[in-house]
């Protein structure tokens, strides 16, 4: 089955001569979610901005289910629905006309059963009537969300859609995520939340500098990636590692109670046996010992230093 959305060495250079888009290539398979990571500027924006049309692109091409961004534009829009990082909604219109509104500019006949779906699903039903200026921060990003909703796409772009919202709001858009991509709906999502990228993603796409870096299963990204850490706390202090221990990748703490060991989780043996018998050895003796998985962000910030050196 060919991918729901086919970017191929799409570049956009604006009149300045700034490179945003430097020949980008991502296939996004049809129900998955795909977290694209990078800092400002790096790209991310321009790139959903150029997949829905709102920028054209320099070169390259993009297909949404089939249907090229350019030459079929109409069509391929319809299947895109895009949630913006600015709030920018009719203050005085109401909860409900707002969202039908938007279904009326896709050219879908009123069909007030599925707009109550979408405002129902969105915790929105209760708030139906009331104009868009009385509500909160939060719920005016899930009057969003419905508008992007409201001609049923079957992609959806999601642009940094928890800044500025408080972490159990947070909580409660990544359950939604969750249960558009339960209904079969391709997510793309946009943000600076690592935990987001961490718990929601299928995959994880790094971008900077217009460029993607890293393209990769989440599970794969952190299991291929990751180092793991040995945590070991001592009985007593030492002033400086014993002579037997140099060959070890160790780092002591200033108080010199910590060791901390890492090591690969990739390869064939981790080597804590062998370190914990030359600790026993020089005498050193342990009061507890932990473990640590480097997480994505650790990852995602050694990918961006290396793609700006």
């Amino acid at each position: 089955m060919a991918p729901i959305l086919r970017i191929t060495d799409l570049k956009k250079t604006y009149s300045g001569g700034f490179e945003a888009l430097k020949g980008v290539t991502l296939d996004i398979e049809d129900g998955e979610i795909l977290a694209l990571l990078g800092p400002n500027g790096a790209g991310k924006t321009t790139l959903i901005s150029t997949v829905c049309g709102i920028t054209v692109p320099t070169s390259g091409s993009v297909t949404v289910g089939g249907h090229d961004i350019v030459t079929d534009y109409r069509a391929a829009r319809n299947l895109i629905g895009l949630v913006p990082q600015e709030i920018n909604l009719e203050p005085f219109e109401s909860v409900i006309n707002t969202v039908r509104l938007t279904r009326g500019l896709f050219g879908k006949k009123r069909d007030d059963a599925v707009i109550e779906r979408i405002l129902r699903r969105l915790s929105l039903w209760d708030k139906k009537d009331s104009r868009i200026k009385e509500l909160s921060g939060g719920m005016k990003r899930r009057v969003l969300i419905a508008k992007a909703l409201s001609h049923e796409p079957r992609v959806l772009f999601l642009d940094e859609p928890t800044a500025g919202v408080d972490v159990e709001l947070r909580k409660d858009m990544w359950e939604i995520v969750a249960d558009l991509k339960a209904e079969g709906v391709t997510i793309i999502l946009t943000t600076h939340y690592i935990e987001e990228a961490e718990a929601i993603s299928d995959r994880v796409g790094v971008i900077n500098g217009g460029q993607l870096l890293l393209l990769e299963e989440k599970a794969h990204l952190m299991a291929r990636m990751g180092q793991k850490q040995l945590t070991i706390e001592l009985r007593e202090p030492l002033s400086a590692l014993p002579p037997q221990l140099s060959g070890q990748d160790l780092t002591l703490s200033e108080d010199g109670l910590t060791l901390v060991y890492t090591y690969d989780t990739k390869k064939e043996r981790t080597g804590i046996t062998t370190l914990l018998s030359e600790l026993a050895a020089a005498g050193v003796v342990l009061r507890d010992i932990s473990t640590r998985q480097s997480s994505l962000e650790e990852i995602f910030v050694g990918l961006v230093k290396e793609g700006a050196a």
